[in-house]
């Protein structure tokens, strides 16, 4: 060539060997750690690093440990890549207690459930024992205890059947500030109404109600409340009206009260 450098066959061959050789080495490496690999994923498979060795359960109350992990059928020893979260979830969620389930796996080996039980909407009272009611209705006949809870209102004297569905349907539409002032309330039938309640407040007043119109008249009680003297205890009738009657009975006269007027 006349204007560039001509390179002879013979000095091309060897850089030809040499770029050949670079990746016939790369080749081996590649090889070499796929092989590797493979055995390393041989070995945790059949290692016990591949087993659940830590169960962890969070937001248990009602529920023992001892049952979500029996329900989620996942023990000491599972392999921790054949657990279905979502099929887990889903087993333990058919225990009554259990609102929602989360399962997550953090490797190497340790599975953790975090729980969200349903809250206890009222205590049905059967003798010395106090059956759990849940938000979702659910009467947990194998929840019961003899310590007289305090968190929620106890239901005295009721029979499972329409009263008590409609005591319970009645419950969950209460705001949550409203519930927490009822200590106690029985079934009180009278001849003519037999869905008749009375209930107890935790600030020393009664109040007498028809569970037909009970939701409704009940979410007034603060505005009722606002209205009498602390100091003067004794029944809210608010069956129709809503009227007051103290216990004393020099003061014994009957007071209309004003219900708060809805916008």
């Amino acid at each position: 060539m006349e204007n560039g450098k001509i390179v002879s066959i013979e000095d091309r061959i060897p850089k030809l060997k040499h770029q050949r050789k670079k990746k016939a080495n790369r080749r081996l490496i590649l090889m070499l750690f796929l092989f590797f690999t493979l055995i390393l994923c041989i070995i945790y498979f059949q290692s016990p690093l591949s087993k659940v060795h830590t169960i962890v359960i969070n937001g248990n109350e009602s529920v023992a440990i001892e049952e979500v992990q029996q329900k989620s059928g996942i023990t000491k020893g599972t392999n921790i890549w054949k657990i279905n979260r979502k099929d887990t979830e889903a087993l333990i969620e058919k225990l009554p207690e259990i609102e929602t389930a989360k399962v997550s796996v953090q490797f190497p080996n340790t599975v953790t459930i975090n729980l969200k039980e349903f809250e206890k909407l009222a205590y049905l009272s059967q003798g010395r024992d106090f059956i759990p009611v849940l938000s979702n209705g659910e009467i947990l006949q194998n929840g019961l205890t003899q310590e007289i809870p305090v968190n929620a209102p106890i239901l005295v004297s009721f029979k499972e059947g329409e009263v008590l569905n409609e005591m319970i349907s009645s419950l969950k539409l209460l705001p949550e500030e409203i519930l927490s002032t009822i200590s106690e309330i029985h079934h009180n039938p009278s001849d003519t109404d037999s869905y008749r309640i009375l209930l107890y407040m935790n600030n020393g007043f009664e109040v007498n109600a028809t569970l037909r119109n009970f939701t409704e008249k009940m979410v007034h009680y603060p505005s009722i409340i606002s209205q009498l003297d602390p100091s003067q205890k004794g029944v809210i009738d608010i069956e129709v009206g809503s009227y007051f009657k103290a216990y004393k009975a020099e003061e014994a006269e009957e007071v209309e009260l004003e219900e708060e007027s809805e916008d």
